[in-house]
């Protein structure tokens, strides 16, 4: 007997399938489902981390250039 709820999806289930069955769904039933196919957040190595915080950091100082070089053109 086949199991009724199978969290592994079957091969001849297409993606236009699923998502005709996402869209069926209400409100109450989407989030249960959401939550009981879960991943947890992934553990970055220090590597990322490392290359993440230099994206911030170049983020937060091209910002600085961009605001200074409007507050230059502006004077």
């Amino acid at each position: 007997m086949k199991r009724q709820f199978d969290s592994k999806p079957d091969a001849d289930v297409s993606r236009q399938e699923i998502t005709s069955v996402m869209t069926a769904l209400e409100p109450d039933q989407l989030i249960s489902t959401k939550e009981h196919h879960h991943c947890p957040r992934r553990r970055l190595t220090r590597t990322e981390m490392i290359l993440f915080w230099a994206l911030r950091v170049y983020l937060v100082f091209m910002v600085g250039v961009v605001v200074y070089q409007i507050w230059t053109s502006v004077r």
